[in-house]
């Protein structure tokens, strides 16, 4: 589906964005993009969405190049940036204007998610709160069945009863033909959902897997004490004790944090990267 390969992008020469950047995306998975800030996430989901020009590499999406905005690679795609700019215009008539432009919109379908996130449908948009604003063109988004769908920070001003709702509404509307690109700071918002997770820092991917194959090679425990301090690759004190990632050493699987896989990730680069690539 998606085919990144030695991409390299920048808005200066002298201080590239990230560079020499491989990625795969398949279809039939809701993938989660985690990052700091600056490390190129949303710069990234540009660069697929064809927003942004690469300034090397490849980057293609079912066989489109992105930045050439070719009507027929726009129909496949939906992006829902994390600031939203919307007409003074309700959804009905945000449908009438936009949804002609995807081949597999689904009326229904639109109406049957802002039913379950409680969104007026005839109030208009502007007038929405940020939540309601969100979850209004998330609706959109999902109803267009567009094989590609990406959402940058979906859930911020979303409140717990939405993000809950929002975990339900992705996970039935994935698909075996379709690939979900969520990048996110709200890790445990969406840690039930997100599967493969794509981790990127210092201008490069350092991980991009499953949950089943991290745990397969690491184990998250909580402990009263942290000994073996050498092969400790990340340790957090909380009120439980010590949450720590270690390698999988005894074939034992535990279930994958992702804030502690996230801080190992950033505090040993070089140990994930021999790990999973």
């Amino acid at each position: 589906m998606v085919s990144i390969h030695n991409l390299g992008f920048g808005y200066s020469k002298k201080k590239p964005v990230f560079e020499g950047l491989n990625l795969e995306l398949q279809t039939g998975n809701v993938y989660g993009l985690l990052g700091r800030n600056g490390a190129g996430k949303s710069s990234l989901l540009r660069n697929i969405a064809g927003l942004l020009t690469p300034t090397s590499g490849q980057c293609t999406v079912n066989g489109h190049t992105p930045h050439l905005r070719q009507p027929k690679f726009l129909q496949e795609l939906f992006f829902l940036p994390e600031e939203l700019h919307i007409p003074p215009i309700s959804m009905k008539e945000f449908v009438s204007v936009y949804a002609v432009f995807y081949p597999n919109f689904s009326q229904n379908q639109l109406n049957e998610y802002l039913k379950e996130f409680e969104v007026d449908s005839t109030a208009r948009l502007t007038e929405l709160s940020l939540g309601q604003k969100k979850k209004a063109l998330i609706s959109f988004a999902l109803a267009t069945n567009t094989p590609l769908l990406i959402m940058d920070e979906p859930t911020n001003g979303l409140d717990i009863p939405s993000k809950s709702q929002f975990r339900k509404i992705i996970a039935s509307s994935i698909t075996n033909e379709r690939v979900i690109l969520i990048s996110t700071h709200q890790v445990r918002d969406l840690e039930s959902l997100i599967d493969p997770i794509i981790i990127m820092d210092n201008r490069e991917v350092l991980l991009n897997a499953g949950t089943d194959v991290i745990a397969e090679k690491l184990s998250f425990k909580t402990v009263q004490q942290v000994t073996n301090h050498e092969k400790v690759l990340y340790s957090e004190h909380s009120i439980r004790g010590f949450g720590i990632v270690i390698p999988n050493e005894d074939e034992s699987y535990t279930k994958v944090d992702l804030e502690l896989l996230f801080n190992a990730a950033l505090e040993k680069p070089q140990v994930i990267k021999q790990l999973f690539n």
